[in-house]
């Protein structure tokens, strides 16, 4: 144990020796959250769309107010010598409704009448979006047309639990942090082990008393007290700049971050073991780690929205399941009943790159 220690503070002295690994380790990460957390975005307002009133009723003027009155859309006129069709193609508008004639007579006699609703589907998920809330929209129209003291025969109350504002930001921060630390803290890692490598200083190692566990637990306890530091910084500024709030029992989420750092750490070392060279280490971390972290762990769409084939693939990605931790956390406040698998997966994972990292340096320590 004494070893381990040793090497620890070791580690630990020759990174406060140098600044830009300082910057690196406890800046960088709050640079990453502010961006992250403030220019995703997934709720979607000020859309423009256009209105072709073949009608020019009360009632038609009345059903484009509703659209007016909403957050998510922002009527643009349309020119006069203009189709709508024409607007969705010149990028003017991103969906066009189109009023049919008689749209206010047939709705007074109780007959169906069709309205034209074309949607600019480049981007699906905005498409889908607009889609839904037009239909919402028209819906409350056609209710507000009901005679007084009609009462439909199905009547549904909604009601938004656990985050009832749909502040998006209360969906991102969460998933911000767990995406900040699965960069860092291994970055850091990766960079110390493979500058052994690189600057051949390994050779002490080899030729010392000390064995390869304990000089891993020394790299992983050593860059594990960083990423504690950048945990407790990234959830200051997650608490300050996008209001987030432990929401019921906290010891899931402190048991998990343990885990959850440990894991990213020895993925780190596991990487800078087999990779003798800072630059191809930088690469890894930063296309195996950051990028999976990013992409496959729903940090912004549903884990079951990737296609089966690779799906399989976010299942060894331990940012997804630290994201689930940090959701539920500071969104849904279940508690460990709906969290309990997650520190368990990190664990065998974070034993995984460890084991690995070691059988990479017991094979070089006793070829050497």
């Amino acid at each position: 144990m004494r070893r381990i220690i040793a090497q620890a503070r070791k580690e630990l002295t020759q990174l406060f020796r140098d600044r830009l690994t300082v910057a690196l380790a406890l800046v960088l990460p709050l640079i990453l959250m502010a961006l992250l957390g403030t220019a995703i975005s997934l709720t979607v307002t000020d859309l423009p769309i256009v209105v072709q009133d073949l009608d020019g009723t009360p009632l038609s003027r009345r059903f484009v107010d509703v659209f007016r009155a909403s957050l998510t859309f922002r009527v643009v006129s349309l020119p006069p010598t203009m189709q709508p069709d024409e607007a969705l193609d010149r990028g003017i508008a991103r969906a066009a409704i189109i009023i049919p004639e008689h749209f206010e007579r047939d709705l007074e006699r109780g007959q169906n009448t069709d309205v034209q609703i074309l949607v600019d589907a480049t981007d699906a998920n905005t498409a889908n979006i607009m889609r839904g809330t037009m239909a919402a929209l028209t819906q409350t129209f056609m209710l507000g047309l009901r005679p007084a003291g009609f009462a439909p025969p199905i009547r549904a109350e909604m009601r938004l639990w656990y985050n009832p504002g749909r502040e998006s930001q209360k969906f991102i921060g969460p998933g911000v942090l767990a995406v900040g630390l699965a960069l860092f803290p291994p970055l850091l890692a990766a960079l110390a082990m493979s500058r052994e490598g690189e600057q051949k200083t390994i050779l002490q190692v080899y030729v010392s008393s000390i064995t390869a566990h304990e000089f891993l637990l020394g790299k992983v306890f050593a860059y594990f007290t960083i990423a504690i530091a950048e945990w407790a910084l990234l959830m200051i500024m997650g608490m300050t700049l996008f209001g987030l709030r432990i929401a019921g029992d906290p010891t899931p989420l402190l048991v998990s971050t343990v885990c959850y750092l440990l894991c990213t750490v020895s993925f780190g070392v596991m990487i800078g073991a087999a990779i003798p060279n800072q630059a191809a280490a930088i690469q890894a971390v930063a296309l195996v780690g950051f990028l999976m972290s990013f992409l496959m762990s729903g940090f912004i769409f549903p884990v079951t929205n990737i296609p089966a084939s690779i799906r399989w693939v976010a299942n060894i990605v331990p940012a997804r399941y630290y994201i689930e931790v940090t959701r539920d956390a500071f969104v849904r406040g279940g508690g460990w009943a709906g969290v309990w698998y997650a520190p368990v997966m990190l664990t065998v994972l974070g034993l995984f790159f460890f084991l690995n990292a070691w059988r990479t340096m017991r094979r070089m320590q006793v070829n050497a």
